[in-house]
């Protein structure tokens, strides 16, 4: 029952507590309600949290939302402080034949007394702690409706003090206004929970077909252009894309900074059946959220200062064809929820309109955030994730496709020399150099530093003492190792090793047979030098894996025998777990 705070006084005009008005009440409860069943939590805890609410400005000593099953039987029961296993204590308040009538009627139930009413029995007004001699206790019951079928009950009870403010007619329009609310949650939560089913069985068909897709000798080999290099690793990643490009079906691209997500999701774009259609990107980390619903859903003239006309959005521009959403998981969570209805419905309003605009885009989404662990800590939406993550794709990093680079780097060289007028090349030792480094920025890094080289080589072939990092002036390597010697007593980032010995560089290059690897001593040396900076770095490595050196080889981007070098070298003894 909705009451303002009762007066118990007045001395004085002066000193008279001001009344707050019913209705206003109401809003303001409604409002904070609206706030909950918006937050992404789980179902349960939110309809928990809007009966623990409903305390704070409803007169009530109970109170329970019981969402039923197809047969009718209440099959979810919670209320104040409802926790994991707790159905059973609220299912027992609930008073059977008065909630099989709200739902047969689909019209509230409103009991002064449950005592003498039809619709309790006795064991119902024992449950609910009243009597005709004792204890008088009122009932309010009101339908939760999904469009026409009754699908739950939202019901309170109230020790009957006989003041006359009680209204219980303001009540009933008061509750039934928050069953209309979280009717419509208990929809979406159902469409999402069913969209959610569809698309993880749709993830695990075309895992399946990707993971039986077997490398053949005589296949003729996925071309895509601007993708350089003929790894394993890479040839593997655009075996995948030649599968996942004939459907239809939401992508999202995974890796680090660098590995050129943008360049597999045009290829993806351009082996699919939208190719002749429109390619569409934005980055969402790179505007603010008033800025990016304009861009992504358009605005209308006058939607905002400064909107002098009407403007398509991104999802109208890519309309039949592809939009690829850069860096997905660094949007705000307000935003994440207008964005999910755009993805599930493909419809949208332009900001300032109102006329509801439908569209065919297929979303390539892309991130080098760990979005498993953003949802566990609430910061991505559970249902957003579901949406965006149908087909996930792993790009690998540089250091997983080792044999690319020289290719890449030649690439790059090549670019250089026909922008500039030059006619540079790399001699052998210059390429064992990439090849040793480690390149925690990926291939955006290693183009980086080969027109850094290029730019100040002297000579017309780029040779070893050409590069920053042989002369211990890399400022990548400054910047992964901390910038300073200090920077050892900090936790240190698992990183790519700058630059090995020669020895060990050759047996990575050439992929010759197990050999000693001794220590390079007449050139200088960056990555394993000995310093305790390194040391740490190793050791933070193996405990990350475990003591097992083979994943500790991969975390550092070296492999096995060299990370036996490393051990051995700054004399590390590996544990026994």
């Amino acid at each position: 029952m909705l009451h303002a705070a009762p007066v118990v006084e007045r001395p004085q005009a002066d000193q008279i507590a001001p009344i707050v008005p019913l209705n206003e009440i109401a809003l303001t409860g409604i409002f904070e309600i609206s706030k909950i069943l918006t937050a992404p939590t789980r179902l349960e805890t939110t309809l928990a949290n809007v009966v623990n609410l409903l305390q704070s400005f409803l007169q009530m000593r109970h109170g329970v939302v019981a969402l039923l099953s197809d047969d009718g039987v209440p099959d979810l029961a919670v209320g104040a402080g409802w926790s994991e296993g707790s159905d059973e204590r609220y299912r027992g308040r609930l008073p059977q034949k008065a909630v099989d009538q709200i739902v047969a009627t689909a019209m509230p139930l409103v009991a002064e007394n449950i005592a003498t009413h039809p619709a309790f029995s006795p064991q119902d007004v024992e449950t609910l702690g009243a009597s005709e001699t004792a204890t008088r206790v009122s009932f309010i019951g009101v339908p939760i409706r999904i469009d026409a079928k009754v699908v739950g009950t939202l019901t309170i009870d109230r020790v009957w003090d006989e003041r006359p403010l009680y209204r219980l007619d303001s009540d009933v329009r008061l509750l039934t206004m928050i069953a209309n609310l979280v009717g419509q949650t208990v929809k979406l939560h159902r469409v999402v929970a069913q969209d959610r089913e569809r698309l993880m069985h749709e993830s695990y068909r075309l895992q399946k077909e990707l993971s039986e897709l077997k490398p053949t000798r005589d296949r003729r080999k996925v071309h895509v252009e601007g993708i350089i290099g003929d790894s394993a690793a890479l040839r593997g990643l655009l075996d995948k894309i030649a599968v996942v490009a004939k459907s239809n079906s939401t992508v999202l691209l995974r890796g680090e900074s660098g590995t050129g997500k943008e360049l597999i999701a045009k290829a993806i774009h351009e082996l699919s059946p939208r190719a002749k259609r429109p390619f569409i990107k934005i980055n969402c980390a790179a505007l603010p959220e008033s800025v990016l619903e304009s861009e992504l859903f358009g605005h209308e003239k006058g939607a905002f200062t400064g909107a002098l006309n009407s403007r398509k959005g991104r999802f109208e521009l890519a309309d039949k064809g592809t939009l690829f959403l850069d860096e997905i998981g660094e949007i705000s969570a307000s935003f994440q929820a207008k964005l999910l209805r755009v993805l599930q419905e493909q419809e949208f309003e332009r900001v300032g309109g109102n006329q509801t605009i439908k569209v065919d885009v297929r979303v390539i989404a892309a991130t080098n955030r760990n979005l498993e662990e953003a949802v566990a800590r609430n910061e991505f939406r559970a249902d957003l994730y579901y949406r965006i993550s149908v087909v996930p794709m792993m790009l690998p990093p540089l250091r997983e496709r080792r044999s690319d680079i020289p290719l890449l780097a030649n690439e790059f060289l090549k670019n250089f020399n026909t922008e500039n007028g030059r006619a540079l090349s790399f001699d052998r030792h210059a390429i064992e150099v990439l090849m040793s480094c480690g390149f925690p920025g990926n291939v955006r890094e290693l183009e980086n530093c080969v027109q850094r080289t290029a730019t100040l080589a002297p000579g017309p072939e780029i040779v070893r003492n050409d590069f920053a990092c042989c002369h211990n002036q890399c400022l990548s390597a400054m910047l992964w190792n901390g910038g300073s010697e200090s920077a050892s007593q900090r936790s240190l980032p698992i990183v790519p090793l700058s630059v090995l010995p020669a020895a060990a560089l050759r047996e990575t290059a050439v992929g010759g047979p197990p050999r000693t690897v001794e220590p390079a001593t007449s050139e200088p040396s960056v990555g394993l030098a000995g310093t305790v900076a390194e040391r740490d770095r190793v050791i933070a490595a193996m405990e990350k894996s475990g003591w097992v050196q083979a994943k500790a080889a991969r975390l550092l981007g070296l492999t096995p025998r060299q990370i036996g070098y490393a051990l051995k070298k700054h004399g590390v003894e590996v544990k026994r777990l």
